[in-house]
This record gives structure tokens, C-alpha cells and sequence, in this order.
């Protein structure tokens, strides 16, 4: 699959490095020039999490952090796509993941 969130679509895009040269003018020099111009990566931040899902199983997906952050994650689970929150499997208690089966029924 490569580098990309298995939730968002979020994947590697990428760009230019401008380097530059000189003063700018309102310090007093003479202005900036362009000295080289080379390709570049963005990469994801992507992180592997190991999250429950609604119908109590556990499962590792690799996400964007963006999609952490978010609290609420859409998967396919059983053939359906859901969107639930996010309760990390290492963090989660018993309490968030009743609370999350009786918000997602199977």
C-alpha cells in the first residue's frame, strides 16, 4: 500500500526546495536571488495505532495523526462503512468500549 492513511487518503506529495542568496532589499542589500531549485518529498505523518472497533474486535490501522486528532475515524467493519470514535485498544476501558457497543450495534 505504501505511505498513505488508511482512513483519510492522506499520501506523499510532493514539491520544490527554492535555495536563495543575498539581502533583502528593505535590510539594504541588493534582494534575494535564486541559487537552485531541487525536487523534494512531503511525507504523512502517519502513525500505526492499534484501535477497538464497534463490533469489539481490536485492529492495527496505519493513520494521520490529522485523523487522531479528529477523535472519529470511518472504516469498513462487516462490510459496512462506520464512522465511530476513536478509542485507542492500549487506552481504552472497559467503560469506552461498552459505551462504544452500545452506540454501534452489530
Amino acid at each position: 500500500m505504501g505511505r498513505q492513511c488508511e482512513v483519510s487518503g492522506k499520501k506523499t506529495s510532493f514539491g520544490n526546495h527554492v535555495t536563495t542568496r543575498g539581502k533583502a532589499k528593505y535590510l539594504g542589500g541588493v534582494g534575494t536571488k535564486c541559487t537552485g531549485i531541487s525536487r523534494r518529498t512531503f511525507q504523512p505523518n502517519l502513525q500505526r495505532i492499534h484501535i477497538w472497533l464497534p463490533n469489539g474486535t481490536t485492529t492495527h490501522v496505519r493513520v494521520a495523526t490529522s485523523v487522531i486528532r479528529s477523535g472519529k475515524i470511518t472504516l469498513e467493519v462487516d462490510g459496512k462503512v462506520q464512522t465511530f470514535p476513536l478509542i485507542k485498544a492500549s487506552k481504552g476501558s472497559a467503560k469506552a468500549r461498552t459505551e462504544l457497543k452500545n452506540l454501534y450495534p452489530i
